[in-house]
């Protein structure tokens, strides 16, 4: 992607010029982001997807009762009639199982791809919508089919209304108002509240982004970094020859306590080590997601991601599915480039040394990899 040209999604903007100005600043209501655009997925093939075990899925319905939240796979069955009013299902992570709703995810990759999260959609009866709420990440809103109003706001009062399975605000302050028709985006960053209620039946598409906490991300990355602290260590054990006779059997030593800071300080202290092991996490699948048998490299083909693959690289690694690899000279430009890229020619394929083959090929056998003619 030519972060330089302007583009039709952003209003025009480049997408240089999208980040600087609205990235985590400003939103961004974009009339005719994708021309003509009509649903990837129809209604039944979303119905059909919130049932199934692996895809995560969520009924909202708001009545005299108030909000009720529940959780799927759903049947058929198990959802309202399209006559009620006022509920909404949403369908998380339609990327992983959907060709054409994975190809709309990369039109967003002038962002990292370690901040890209998955396209949501959320499929309302009249009225339906989960309240007025914020998100602690960035989102584009696209709308699919149908109508939406979307109320928004700097919202300085964050307190949540009580007694409701929904994380919705106490008191709302709307100070913009849009009706969305098919073809039109609205960018949010994050905390910026927003209420979005359907106008008849209709589709949005949330295509939203990753934002991890830092104690999250630090446990994570102490939880991945013990796993591998002997061979980074090695096993040297605590010696005390200078211990005294002591009348505080209880109290823990003090040089004890220096030897276990010190280990943990070489651990953190090693750039490689962390660098690795934020890459395995950033990298990792969803839990959901399971890959199936692949298949062969045959003599003459390209290679492609499958839609499910997260790869990611640095300076001296690449990461595929929450594993690495070291790479250096033509082998790694060439995994860099199937990392940006997405897929390889077959003459690039070809070009690759014996050892990058042998692992493309292994990628294709565990799924993934597809081969490409």
């Amino acid at each position: 992607m030519d972060i330089h040209e302007p583009l039709p999604l952003l209003g025009g903007l480049t997408p240089e010029r999208f980040m600087r100005r609205h990235w985590q600043k400003k939103p961004l209501l974009v009339r005719g982001a994708i021309p003509g655009f009509a649903p990837l997925l129809d209604r039944a093939g979303l119905f059909a997807l919130a049932g199934r075990e692996e895809v995560e899925s969520r009924l909202v319905q708001h009545g005299a009762k108030g909000w009720t939240l529940r959780h799927g796979p759903f049947a058929r069955r198990a959802l309202p009639p399209l006559s009620r009013r006022a509920w909404s299902l949403l369908v998380q992570g339609v990327d992983l199982h959907h060709d054409a709703v994975h190809a709309l995810l990369q039109s967003f990759r002038f962002v990292p791809d370690a901040r890209l999260d998955d396209v949501m959609i959320s499929y309302a009866s009249d009225g339906g919508g989960v309240g007025p709420h914020f998100d602690s990440y960035d989102v584009f809103l696209l709308q699919a089919h149908g109508r939406r109003r979307w109320r928004i706001g700097r919202q300085r009062d964050l307190r949540l209304q009580e007694d409701v399975p929904l994380r919705i605000l106490a008191d709302f302050a709307p100070e913009q108002e849009y009706v969305l028709e098919p073809g039109d985006m609205l960018y949010l960053p994050p905390r910026y509240a927003h209420d979005g209620v359907a106008l008849g039946e209709c589709m949005t598409y949330s295509i939203g982004f990753r934002a991890p906490a830092d104690g999250g991300i630090a446990r994570e990355l102490l939880q991945r970094l013990a796993d591998t602290a002997e061979d980074g260590l090695g096993a040297a054990l605590y010696r005390d020859p200078g211990q005294l006779a002591t009348a505080e059997p209880a109290r823990v030593p003090g040089a004890m306590a220096a030897f276990a800071g010190r280990a943990l300080r070489r651990l953190l202290d090693d750039p490689a080590a962390l660098d690795c092991a934020l890459g395995e996490i950033l990298s990792e699948p969803k839990p959901q997601v399971w890959f199936g048998e692949g298949g062969d490299l045959p003599d003459g083909a390209g290679v492609a991601l499958d839609r499910r693959s997260r790869m990611l690289y640095d300076a001296g690694r690449i990461y595929l599915n929450g594993e690495s690899w070291c790479a250096a000279g033509r082998d790694a430009r060439l995994m860099q480039r199937l990392a940006d890229a997405r897929r390889l020619s077959a003459r690039e394929v070809a070009a690759a040394s014996a050892a990058a083959r042998a692992l493309l090929a292994q990628w294709c056998e565990d799924g993934w990899l597809q081969a490409q003619p």
